[in-house]
């Protein structure tokens, strides 16, 4: 057996054998399979696609191919959320706290931007102290006492995916949903979590374009984990447009913040309540109703935010050090209408060309830049009405490529709904 002949069993349409996958993947680690080889295969992989089977033989391997953390000894629920990737999706950093804040015991290993999607960890690095890395001995302790951590995925968590994960963002195979399923699923079975919560985004801003490809993505997702005898809730949320208004690292954090005080954007907040009342419903046996309402009382007294406070000083960071870059300018309209569409994958690639993301592995994140919306589909604007502030750094960029992100008509559109289902 040789990778060659797995590309090529790939390329032709073939499925792949556990024996084969297992190959791969320990070639991978080791270093007898190549990156240019392991990137071929994914292309493979990308255009031909993968069977259920394959799928949970690539998820298992991935799985074992470093250590697996054992919760265990942490009292109560352990719950883990994970979104499938968008743009200005701030969601971890109010859901986390939120749900800490009701005694639940938040878990979480994040990973950083890939594509055009913002990465949880890169936003929690903007905040100036802030260790992404503890020991395991830090990680337990503190979601003991303090009921939430998020942390970068460990070196031996997974370290499949984290190779995997790099090679996908910079070579034109993050769109495939055996390679996301298993990203996805490999790394929150080995956090060791009880409950597992996966947003999957849908819409033009995110990897999933259609709800027909959203759907087999949460099937895939909610199958793997009932495989490992976890349970595992998908919801389709609509990613057409950005999430809330930020988009950049220091930008979203600072959103956050004004979420987790009660005072987010609407389809932030209307988001934030869903998953958190559904969890709460699920793990409390309450009705959502209930919930819904426990939710709005611990964002309205500031509960919710003093855990966010808790959780960042015990990871050594400062959020009253956050800072934004200085260096702004206005984006304005050119005509007066409705605004029937924002593109939030110009948008997101708009970010990251100016130095929000990354466009290869060595790119370094400049956490104060990014943009901000000013306006939402379904508003009308006037003429010179402000659209976006653009805060930049040493990049440049040019006003036309961020007005060809916004249509604007004499009429008005129906707004899409920003939820779509939950697949249980």
């Amino acid at each position: 057996m040789t990778i060659i002949e797995i590309i090529e069993k790939k390329k032709n349409k073939q499925p792949l054998t556990k024996e084969e996958i297992d190959f791969w993947i320990t070639g991978m680690i080791s270093g007898e399979v190549k990156d240019y080889q392991v990137s071929s295969l994914l292309m493979a992989i990308v255009l031909n696609g993968m069977n259920q089977e394959e799928t949970f033989y690539l998820t298992d391997a991935m799985l074992h191919s470093g250590e697996q953390v054992d919760l265990s000894e942490i009292s109560g629920i352990k719950v883990d959320k994970h979104s499938t990737g968008g743009v200005g999706d701030k969601v971890t950093l109010i859901l986390a706290p939120l749900l800490a804040s009701f005694g639940l015991k938040v878990a979480k290993m994040s990973g950083r931007g890939l594509g055009h999607t913002g990465g949880t960890i890169d936003k929690l690095e903007s905040i100036p102290g802030y260790r992404v890395e503890l020991t395991r001995e830090e990680f337990m302790k503190q979601v003991q006492d303090v009921g939430v951590a998020v942390i970068s995925q460990s070196g031996n968590l997974v370290p499949a995916d984290k190779k995997l994960y790099a090679l996908r963002d910079v070579t034109g195979t993050v769109d495939s949903i055996p390679l996301i399923a298993s990203s996805i699923m490999s790394k929150k079975i080995a956090s060791g979590s009880d409950y597992i919560f996966i947003d999957v985004k849908v819409g033009n801003g995110a990897l999933m374009k259609d709800l027909e490809s959203a759907r087999a993505l949460a099937r895939t997702m909610t199958e793997i984990g009932k495989r490992y005898q976890k349970k595992t809730v998908c919801i389709l949320t609509n990613m057409s447009e950005p999430l809330g208004y930020a988009i950049g690292n220091a930008l979203e954090v600072e959103e956050a913040i004004q979420s987790l005080k009660g005072m987010g954007p609407e389809d932030v907040m209307e988001l934030i309540i869903k998953i958190a009342s559904f969890i709460i419903s699920d793990t409390e046996n309450i009705s959502e109703e209930e919930a819904t309402q426990q939710c709005f009382k611990k964002l309205n007294t500031g509960v919710a935010y003093q855990k966010l406070e808790e959780m960042v000083h015990a990871q050594g960071g400062d959020l009253t050090k956050l800072e934004v870059s200085n260096r702004i300018f206005s984006v304005r309209s050119p005509k007066a209408g409705y605004l029937t569409k924002i593109n939030a994958l110009g948008l997101g690639e708009i970010a990251r060309q100016i130095g929000a993301g990354r466009l290869t592995k060595e790119d370094k994140i400049h956490y104060q830049v990014g943009l901000v919306l000013r306006h939402k589909v379904g508003d009308f604007v006037a003429v010179n009405d402000e659209l976006m502030r653009v805060y930049l750094d040493d990049k440049d960029v040019k006003v036309n490529d961020i007005l060809d992100c916004f249509t604007i008509t004499e009429h008005p559109v129906e707004k899409e709904p920003l939820i779509y289902e939950i697949i249980d």
